[in-house]
C-alpha cells in the first residue's frame, strides 16, 4: 500500500485538500474534484461530522484523512473509510499506528532534522508544512540537495498555479487547499482539476 501511495501521488502530482466544517460542502467540493479527474484527495477532519463525508467519498476516490493529531482521530478516520492518514506533525504514536494498521502515513515536517527523522522512521511521504512560510519551491530545492532520497510533498497556502514550480524543485506531489476551490463554482472546480492534471501530464 505504501508503494502504491507513492506511485499514485507521483502520477497525480496535485493533491487537493478540502478544509470545511460542513459535511455537505465537503461532499460537493469532493464530487467536483472527482468529476475533474482527481483520484486521491485529502479531507481535513475539522470536526466529528466530517467522518460521514469521508465514508461517502471513499466509495469513489482514495481519501486521505488530514489534520490527524491523535490516535483516536486516526482510528475513527480509518473506520470511516480513509485509506491514508496525514498529520501536520511527526509523532511516533501515529507512525506506530500506521505500521500496525498497514496504512500509509504522511507526516508533517518543517525543518531538515524533522524531515530526516521522519525518513528514519520509514514514513513514506513527508509533508513540508507550511511551505509558503518556509520559503516555497526554493526551500524544497535546498532541502533535497543534501537529502535527495526524501519523498516530499509541499503543502501550506500553495496556489494551483505554483504546482509546476514545486514539482520542478523536486516535490513528489503538491497539496493545494482553498485556492483550488474557494470562490469557484463546482463546474469551475472540475475544470481547474482537469486543467492542472493535463498541464502536469504534458
Amino acid at each position: 500500500m505504501t508503494k502504491n501511495l507513492i506511485n499514485l501521488l507521483a502520477k497525480e502530482k496535485v493533491f487537493p485538500i478540502i478544509r470545511k466544517k460542513n459535511p455537505q460542502e465537503v461532499l460537493d467540493i469532493a464530487h467536483a474534484l472527482i468529476d475533474g479527474g482527481i483520484q486521491v484527495l485529502e479531507i481535513n477532519v475539522e470536526n466529528p461530522k466530517i467522518y460521514s463525508a469521508i465514508a461517502e467519498i471513499s466509495k469513489e476516490a482514495t481519501v486521505c484523512a488530514g489534520g490527524i493529531i491523535t490516535t483516536l482521530q486516526a482510528n475513527t478516520a480509518l473506520q470511516s473509510g480513509a485509506a491514508i492518514l496525514s498529520s501536520p506533525i511527526f509523532h511516533m504514536n501515529l507512525v506506530k499506528l500506521s505500521k500496525d494498521k498497514q496504512v500509509p502515513f504522511i507526516a508533517g515536517a518543517s525543518t531538515a532534522n524533522e524531515a530526516y527523522d521522519a525518513w528514519k522512521a520509514r514514513v513514506p511521504l513527508i509533508k513540508l508544512y507550511p511551505i509558503t512560510a518556509l520559503g516555497g519551491a526554493l526551500y524544497v530545492e535546498d532541502l533535497l540537495r543534501p537529502m535527495p532520497f526524501l519523498n516530499v510533498m509541499a503543502q501550506g497556502n500553495v496556489k494551483l498555479s505554483e504546482v509546476p514550480a514545486y514539482i520542478k524543485a523536486g516535490a513528489l506531489a503538491v497539496g493545494v487547499g482553498r485556492n483550488f476551490y474557494e470562490g469557484y463554482s463546482y463546474s469551475e472546480i472540475s475544470k481547474r482539476a482537469a486543467n492542472i492534471i493535463k498541464e502536469l501530464k504534458g
